[in-house]
């Protein structure tokens, strides 16, 4: 136990007893307490009731103990901090009681005192941690499994988090962006900004947006490429890709209105495409990466193509890419 925590217990009679001062919080119709603990003793007396454990009652998710490891490390390793309150619903076990005129909480320090609502891999974590924080806490009492679960269920519904594009998107800012990422970040920069791209005015950096590409997607298909281009900078890779889509674009537009690249689906399978036509055109003009010279190995995959299988590729950008490259294979002439 720490210091504090040995203090708080020896102001009960029973040494399984342990206090904490808190504070009473009311919201609408609910009521909870608000309060710090330190790290182990929320390891300790916390549990989770997962959906295999428990198939009828149970309503969390599967541990995953990386994650679990990755917390540990932050904490232990990075010296950092994670602010956010872990949501607790105190069980029969806890025999919770308010004293000191409702300012401070007694309860057991028991396992399973307190069955995890939010929070249930920082805990995790923490257990795995040699670190040990203070961590904001928050304590519903009296509450059925039902209440339990709608309280779990409104938290992971509408709490809506930060849009993974977004976080992409500002890593940069944070100083926490990989090698890989910032290459991948400076070609999708270009494809934004530069007059020439066929993606102009097709691309969103920082969040979700109807018939745009935005960094999520487009670092998914162009990082499997990547070892293609281990000796290039970035202009070159832009140029090089940029010659490709409009070779793709120009065909394309002969048999659609729609601009198919920005469909997520169809842009991964092009991608997925390219080493294989950028092979072919290496054998036929050798290191001129030129839109005509891709337009004259991608032309003959085009012709005759049903394009109701670009206009609704599915959910598989493998399967189309697969496709295109059997199309590919199918046209070659010796």
């Amino acid at each position: 136990m720490t210091q504090e925590v040995e203090a708080a217990a020896a102001e009960v009679d029973d040494p399984k007893r342990i206090r904490f001062s808190v504070s009473l919080v009311k919201q609408g119709k609910s009521q909870f307490y608000t309060l710090t603990m330190p790290s182990e003793v929320l390891a300790r007396t916390c549990k989770v009731s997962t959906r295999n454990e428990d198939p009828a009652a149970g309503f969390q998710r599967e541990l995953d103990e990386k994650r679990a490891k990755d917390i540990a490390n932050y904490i232990d390793n990075e010296q950092g901090t994670i602010p956010s309150s872990v949501v607790l619903s105190a069980q029969e076990d806890a025999e919770l009681k308010v004293v000191g005129r409702g300012k401070t909480l007694e309860f057991n320090d028991t396992p399973g005192a307190f069955l995890i609502l939010d929070g249930q891999h920082r805990v995790f974590g923490f257990s795995k941690a040699q670190t040990s924080l203070r961590v904001p806490v928050v304590i519903y009492n009296g509450l059925s499994r039902r209440d339990e679960t709608r309280l779990f269920i409104d938290i992971n519904t509408k709490q809506k988090p930060v849009p993974s594009q977004l976080l992409l998107d500002i890593k940069n800012l944070a100083d926490i962006e990989t090698d890989t990422e910032q290459f991948l970040r400076d070609v999708f920069d270009l494809f934004h900004n530069r007059r020439d791209s066929v993606l102009k005015n097709r691309t969103s950096p920082s969040e979700a947006s109807r018939n745009k590409l935005n960094r999520v997607t487009f670092n998914q298909a162009v990082k499997p490429i990547l070892p293609l281009f281990s000796e290039r900078e970035t202009e070159e890779v832009y140029e090089i890709l940029n010659a490709f889509l409009w070779a793709l674009a120009a065909e394309l537009e002969t048999k659609t209105d729609e601009f198919l690249l920005s469909k997520p689906v169809v842009f991964r399978a092009f991608m997925g495409f390219f080493r294989s036509v950028a092979q072919r055109l290496v054998d036929r003009h050798g290191s001129e990466y030129s839109t005509e010279n891709f337009t004259s190995v991608v032309s003959p995959v085009f012709q005759n193509m049903r394009i109701a299988r670009l206009e609704r590729p599915g959910t598989s950008s493998a399967a189309l890419r697969d496709y295109l490259v059997d199309r590919l294979g199918a046209k070659l002439t010796l």
